[in-house]
C-alpha cells in the first residue's frame, strides 16, 4: 500500500480544499501593514473560529487554545510591517500558529515531567457517558478517543492530519507550513492514518 492508497477509508481521508476568501484577507493585511486597526479586527473576525478550532485539535482539547490564538494574532500584528504576499494569507497565519503550538506542547511536556499521583481519598473522574443517552455517549466517547489518538501522534504527523482532515487544506499549503515537500506530507498523512486506524480499530 502506498501513501496515496485508499485515502477515503475509515473517515480519515481525502477532502475538498477550502475555498476561502484569500484575496479579501490579503487586501485587509495590506491595510494592516499600514497600521489600520479596523482592518486587523476584520481579519480576526474572519479567521478566529477556524484558527481556534484548529489549535484545539492540535492541542488535543480547548485548554490553552484561546491563549495560543491570541498569541498568533499578536505575532501577526507585530509582523505587519514586514508582511509580503508570498503565499496565501491562511498559509502564513497557520505557519505562525504551527510554531506557537509546538512551543506550547513542548512547554507542557516539560511541565508534565513532574508527575502527579492522586491521593487515596481521590476518585477518578466519571466517564463521559455517565449521564448521556447511549447514542450521544458513544459519539462523545469516540470524539474523545480520536482527540487522544491525534494528540499522541508525532508533531509533524498530527499537524499534517489536522490541517488536511479538519481544516481541509491542500497538500501544497501543508508542505509550506511544515517546510517540506508534498510527497513528504503525503507520507506523513499515510503513517498518521495507519496509526489512527490501529488505535481506533474497536470504534471504526
Amino acid at each position: 500500500m502506498t501513501s496515496n492508497d485508499n485515502e477515503t477509508s475509515a473517515g480519515f481521508g481525502e477532502v475538498e480544499p477550502r475555498d476561502d476568501d484569500d484575496a479579501r484577507l490579503v487586501a485587509l493585511m495590506l491595510r494592516v501593514r499600514e497600521g489600520d486597526e479596523a482592518a486587523f479586527r476584520d481579519i480576526v473576525e474572519a479567521t478566529e473560529d477556524r484558527l481556534y478550532g484548529t489549535i484545539a485539535k492540535m492541542l488535543g482539547g480547548v485548554e490553552g487554545a484561546e491563549d495560543v490564538a491570541q498569541r498568533v494574532y499578536l505575532r501577526i500584528w507585530q509582523a505587519r510591517g514586514r508582511y509580503e504576499r508570498r503565499s496565501k494569507f491562511s498559509t502564513w497565519m497557520f505557519s505562525i500558529m504551527h510554531r506557537l503550538v509546538l512551543n506550547e506542547r513542548r512547554g507542557r511536556a516539560r511541565r508534565s515531567a513532574v508527575f502527579y499521583t492522586p491521593g487515596a481519598d481521590e476518585t477518578p473522574r466519571d466517564p463521559v457517558s455517565r449521564d448521556l443517552p447511549s447514542g450521544e455517549a458513544s459519539a462523545a466517547e469516540l470524539a474523545a478517543e480520536i482527540d487522544a489518538a491525534l494528540a499522541a501522534l508525532p508533531d509533524d504527523q498530527r499537524t499534517a492530519m489536522v490541517l488536511r482532515r479538519y481544516d481541509e487544506m491542500p497538500y501544497e499549503e501543508i508542505a509550506e507550513i511544515l517546510g517540506t515537500t508534498v510527497s513528504a506530507v503525503k507520507s506523513l498523512l499515510f503513517r498518521a492514518r495507519e496509526t489512527l486506524r490501529l488505535k481506533l480499530k474497536n470504534w471504526l
